[in-house]
């Protein structure tokens, strides 16, 4: 593929993107940006969040993981029903029935004012490192396509592809959000299914067949159960439920699409639909994976030394033009369904949360608000341009899995923070809770470090996230006053 037709391809693209976003803005205010004014059709946020939550990662990483760990990933993705079925039946009614914009304002009535800010805190850090981690895979789809035929730089990547985000959202917010990650799942998934389909016909394989090879080759195991490796299904199931718990029902981002929704019931739809669809989209996506490896066998091509790489490379370089394109849209569509609704929501965090937005609002301070929302949209841009280009610096892994490692440190505190006012009844000192949420991070990556040498060869995973949240609610049980908080 040209670099012209690239650049042709993604104007097209984002000025339909552009279109949308004037369409749902028009008449905007603070509580548009934020809740869409719960309007939003359960169905339309169903079908969108199963790009958000999908993502570049997922459209890029789980294929190029399969070479190393076949089809393991697929323990997680049924740990994640559990997740999704607690956030359904146990989380939203809550947020729900507190009327929430931010699900950390549940942090200020349960505790009090330090455990709410915490909370909001380490949502902010999360979302910033995730989104940043999402945002460099595309990023480096566009150099490859791009900008390194121009001989720009990687910096002007990343600044073009933050760019183009805001662009679309800092008029309408969530309600834009909502109708453009509709549409971006929509590309990803057809950009899967067509490379699939030209794999096949490349391969001369019916779909028979192609099942058939898939199963039979050296990358669809699905269960391993080795105790001292971090595969084994138990560690995997368990940290993808806690997974599902952490990274969407105390997740900002994911949870700001839910409370669009009218009422409960239909949110509740959204959430139990969602989660059925992704399991078989994840399966989807291994699928590929492993059809992406068998392709560069019998084709005898070189296998990146970045297993993130091998999908790009096969699409852009050895694939017709015409499914070149579609995976073009594919990763854009992938990557900006869940990186746009990120700064959204880091936004809204920090405006509602830190900022006390909407909540004592008059019409003499409405315009006041917007202009700072607007500067604060741009910062956080700002914020993810600079970890971006630090984590190309430092990375060496595949970036789903320096996902839900970062995931494991940081959603931690809100684990723990969660769980103790979910199934306890006691007040805090509130004061002392950034000590402990602080502290744990500390010490279970310290442990993590360490883990062979104190627990006889075994090997922490993913589930270094129940560790920190069981660190985090244990410090906790240290800060209980005698009397009990009303429930």
């Amino acid at each position: 593929m040209s670099p012209q037709l690239v650049v042709t391809v993604i104007f097209v693209y984002f000025s339909v993107l552009i279109l949308i976003s004037f369409l749902t803005s028009r008449t905007t205010d603070s509580s548009t940006f934020f809740t869409g004014n719960r309007q939003s059709p359960w169905y339309l946020v169903a079908f969108g969040m199963i790009g958000a939550s999908l993502s570049g990662v997922t459209f890029i990483s789980v294929p190029g993981w399969v070479a190393s760990t076949q089809f393991g990933y697929m323990q997680m993705v049924l740990g994640y029903l559990v997740g999704y079925a607690f956030i359904g039946l146990i989380l939203m009614p809550l947020y729900y029935r507190l009327n929430l914009i931010s699900i950390y304002q549940y942090l200020e009535d349960r505790f009090g004012f330090w455990s709410y800010k915490t909370g909001a805190f380490f949502f902010l850090i999360s979302r910033i490192v995730g989104a940043s981690f999402r945002l460099f895979l595309v990023a480096g789809v566009l150099q490859i396509a791009i900008f390194d035929a121009w001989e720009i730089s990687f910096h002007v990547t990343v600044a073009i592809t933050i760019g183009l985000i805001w662009l679309y959202t800092f008029r309408g917010g969530i309600k834009t959000i909502v109708w453009t990650d509709t549409l971006q799942t929509l590309f990803m998934l057809m950009a899967v299914v067509i490379v699939i389909k030209n794999i096949n016909t490349e391969l001369d394989m019916g779909f028979a067949q192609m099942v058939s090879t898939v199963k039979e080759s050296s990358f669809s195991q699905v269960f391993f159960w080795d105790w001292n490796e971090s595969s084994h299904f138990i560690k995997q199931f368990l940290s993808g439920a806690f997974i599902a718990i952490v990274m969407t029902g105390l997740d900002q981002d994911m949870m700001q699409k839910n409370l669009t929704c009218k009422n409960i019931g239909e949110a509740q739809k959204n959430m139990f639909w969602f989660s059925i669809v992704l399991v078989f989209v994840n399966l989807l996506f291994l699928c590929l994976g492993a059809l992406l490896y068998i392709y560069s066998q019998s084709k005898g091509i070189a296998l990146p030394e970045r297993s993130d790489d091998l999908f790009p490379i096969l699409a852009l370089q050895h694939f017709d033009i015409i499914t070149g394109i579609i995976f073009l849209l594919g990763i854009i569509a992938a990557a900006y369904s869940s990186a746009d609704s990120a700064l959204t929501s880091l936004t809204t965090s920090f405006c509602v949360d830190f900022l006390n937005f909407q909540r004592e609002e008059t019409l003499e301070n409405v315009k006041s608000q917007r202009n700072l929302r607007l500067l604060i949209h741009l910062g956080f841009s700002i914020i993810l341009f600079g970890v971006i280009i630090a984590f190309k610096s430092l990375n060496n892994d595949a970036v789903i899995s320096s996902v839900f490692k970062a995931a494991g440190y940081t959603y931690g505190p809100l684990l723990g923070l969660y769980t103790f006012g979910l199934f306890t009844n006691f007040k805090l000192r509130d004061w002392v809770v950034p000590i402990v949420c602080i502290l744990s991070p500390v010490i279970s990556y310290y442990l993590n470090l360490n883990s062979e040498q104190f627990f006889n060869g075994y090997k922490f995973g993913f589930e270094i996230l129940l560790v920190n949240g069981g660190l985090t609610f244990l410090g906790l049980l240290l800060l209980i006053k005698k009397e009990r908080a009303t429930l």
